[in-house]
């Protein structure tokens, strides 16, 4: 699956430290897409909190990438059937949820989709596997797809991603971060992230102090669909931002939503944002008019 299109481009706007702390940056690599977090707080402690930054990562790769043959994920959609580990199993939960929140568009079982277009197939035979209620659930979680079926997490992982690292600084200690694997979170704040529609450049500003924003654009100038309904319907949407406390919902729940979100009309968007607890609902007409649900 193709890495979505990025919506934000983040400008940090940060305040004066004292000169015992430091804001430093990492970047690297994650979830097929270039990531970073920057991170304000002492020197002591602050570079060998980023340094650990990949060991984390690599327990989010090593579970729910599509492309490494090892993967939890890819054992899983090559046998049918997995015993999940306390990770995979949080992210099965907040799937379940975006699934029902979006009236079962939220579907990470899209997956014989996805392979149908790459080969030039007809999908409507692959659509025939599509479904997240055939997925089977036995006893202490153990998971069992349906014959023909294949998951994606590409709509969640990377939410997931950034609540982890979110997480585990503020349990180092740590005050003021910004998070930015493919969805972005704040740590403290504000942070300062410029809206940017693929399509029609800059939209505006957002402030974060505390919140988690995920963003999707259905398609590229140019290609074809970046997001699959799984019913095949047309995306509504230029762009769709979610913003959400980090604590509740959090990134990985906003990322599956907006995920799910270009599909809707603002009537079901403003009953899904009062049904999750969002903060804020922006959107993009394909005419590149901008509004705040």
């Amino acid at each position: 699956m193709i890495p979505r299109r990025r919506f934000l481009q983040i400008s940090a706007a940060f305040v004066a430290l004292p000169d015992t702390a430091l804001a430093a940056t990492w970047t690297g690599t994650a979830l097929g897409a270039r990531v970073s977090v920057t991170l304000h707080g002492p020197q002591s402690g602050t570079r060998a909190a980023l340094a650990a930054l990949p060991a984390l990562l690599e327990q989010v790769e090593t579970r729910f990438s599509l492309y490494r043959p090892d993967s939890h994920l890819a054992l899983l959609n090559r046998t049918g059937r997995l015993a999940p580990d306390p990770l995979f199993h949080r992210l099965l939960q907040i799937a379940d949820r975006a699934h029902k929140l979006t009236h079962g568009l939220f579907d990470p079982s899209v997956q014989p989709l996805w392979q149908a277009l790459a080969r030039g197939d007809d999908p409507a035979r692959a659509r025939t596997h599509v479904g997240w209620s055939r997925i089977r659930r036995g006893p202490g979680g153990a998971l069992r797809l349906g014959a023909g079926q294949a998951l994606t997490f590409n709509g969640i992982a990377q939410g997931l991603a950034t609540d982890l690292v979110r997480s585990a600084l503020a349990r180092s200690g740590f005050t003021r971060a910004l998070i930015d694997i493919g969805e972005q979170a704040a740590l403290g704040g504000p942070f300062r992230l410029a809206l940017v529609d693929p399509r029609f450049g800059d939209m505006g500003t957002r402030s974060l102090t505390d919140t988690a924003i995920a963003t999707s654009s259905p398609a590229r100038p140019g290609s074809g669909p970046h997001l699959l309904a799984p019913d095949g319907r047309a995306a509504l949407w230029s762009s769709v931002s979610i913003e959400a406390p980090v604590t509740a919902p959090g990134a990985a729940l906003a990322d599956a939503l907006s995920t799910a979100a270009v599909f809707l009309p603002s009537s079901d968007l403003k009953a899904l944002k009062t049904a999750a607890g969002l903060s804020r609902i922006t959107v993009i007409d394909h005419a590149g008019n901008l509004r705040t649900l």
